[in-house]
C-alpha cells in the first residue's frame, strides 16, 4: 500500500534550520505532484509549498516564501523540505502530500495520499 513517512522533525532555536524527509512506498513517485502541510495547535491545516512531478516548478505559501525551499529525488523516492532562518510561528507538526492531478493545488482536499507528520517546534 501506499505510505508516506515523514522525518527529520525536532526542537531548534528561532533562526536555525531543519531539513524534513518524506520517504514514499507503494507509489511512482514521478506521477505525484508533491506538497508540504503543516498544522499548529488549535489551527487548521495549512499549505506550506508544494513541488511538480519533475522538480521543475515550486509554489510556496507568503509566510515561508524566500525562507523554505522544497525539492525532490524520484530516484530515491524522497521529496525534501529545507526550512530556513526558523520562527517560532512556525512551530507545527508537518506533513507531506501526494496528488495525482495534472494541475497543482495547494487544497488539502485535492491530494491523495498523507504522511502520518512529524513535530516540528521553534523556540524562541
Amino acid at each position: 500500500q501506499v505510505q508516506l513517512v515523514e522525518s527529520g522533525g525536532g526542537l531548534v532555536q528561532a533562526g536555525g534550520s531543519l531539513r524534513l524527509s518524506c520517504a514514499a512506498s507503494g507509489l511512482t513517485l514521478s506521477w505525484y505532484s508533491m506538497g508540504w502541510f503543516r498544522q499548529a495547535p488549535g489551527k487548521e491545516r495549512e499549505f506550506v509549498g508544494r513541488i511538480s512531478r519533475s522538480g521543475g516548478t515550486t509554489l510556496y505559501a507568503d509566510s515561508v516564501k524566500g525562507r523554505f525551499t522544497i525539492s525532490r529525488d524520484n530516484a530515491k523516492k524522497t521529496v525534501y523540505l529545507q526550512m530556513n532562518s526558523l520562527k517560532p510561528e512556525d512551530t507545527a507538526v508537518y506533513y507531506c502530500a501526494a496528488d495525482s492531478r495534472p494541475v497543482q493545488s495547494s487544497r488539502a482536499d485535492d491530494y491523495d495520499y498523507w504522511g502520518q507528520g512529524t513535530q516540528v517546534t521553534v523556540s524562541s
